[in-house]
């Protein structure tokens, strides 16, 4: 299945909740949920019923959607999580946290989880001193991320070294804001992980 390339907006609506996909926009008037918070679509005034299954595939696709996964995607690390020790859901989430796009996130190098993506496929990342172009990579703890030298000096990312000290990164990681770096210092805890998922849901889909 081929990537979703079409307008991003649709897709918070449809989900009825922000999955901050724009970035700034997302927190201006201009974003769509807070002009029109109806589903897309000819018939997104009706109110439909939602059955057990349909609220548990509504809030896989929500998940998919906030963490940019393919659906084969997504099921290969239901199934790491499947093998692990702990409870199913949250170890999803946890495996999730630790790809390399939403790190980047995470630690204020981007400004949605999207052109974190994008800047990780055009190699403008390190992770401890290799470059690292594989949005998927999953971290470890004591892995340093760090904006490549070269790509400092490109206008975004000057830009964006002006706001990180402005944000709180998760207490699972630490960033150094003057050099661009940061450091995976522990593995994410349930409570540190504000998406709005109820991953029970998921777990219950998976296991029908």
């Amino acid at each position: 299945m081929a990537r979703y390339t079409g307008p991003v907006c649709r897709l918070c609506r449809r989900e009825g909740i922000k999955l901050y996909l724009k970035g700034d926009r997302c927190y201006s008037e201009k974003c769509a949920i807070d002009r029109r918070s109806y589903p897309p679509g000819q018939k997104g005034f009706a109110r439909k019923k939602i059955t057990e299954y349909g609220l548990q595939l509504r809030e896989k696709q929500r998940a998919r959607r906030i963490y940019g996964v393919l659906e084969r995607q997504f099921r290969r690390y239901f199934e790491m999580a499947e093998r692990q020790k702990g409870v199913t859901g949250e170890n999803l989430l946890r495996l999730l946290e630790r790809r390399l796009d939403n790190v980047v996130y995470r630690l204020g190098f981007a400004r949605s989880r999207p052109e974190a993506r994008q800047l990780v496929r055009h190699g403008h990342f390190t992770v401890n001193g290799r470059r690292v172009n594989i949005p998927s990579y999953l971290v470890r703890v004591g892995d340093e991320i760090a904006v490549s030298e070269k790509s400092r000096e490109i206008p975004l990312f000057k830009e964006i070294a002006e706001t990180i000290a402005q944000k709180t990164p998760p207490p699972w990681l630490e960033v150094d804001a003057e050099r661009m770096r940061g450091r995976v210092a522990g593995i994410p805890a349930r409570e540190d992980i504000d998406v709005p998922i109820q991953e029970h849901l998921i777990v219950e889909l998976y296991s029908r």
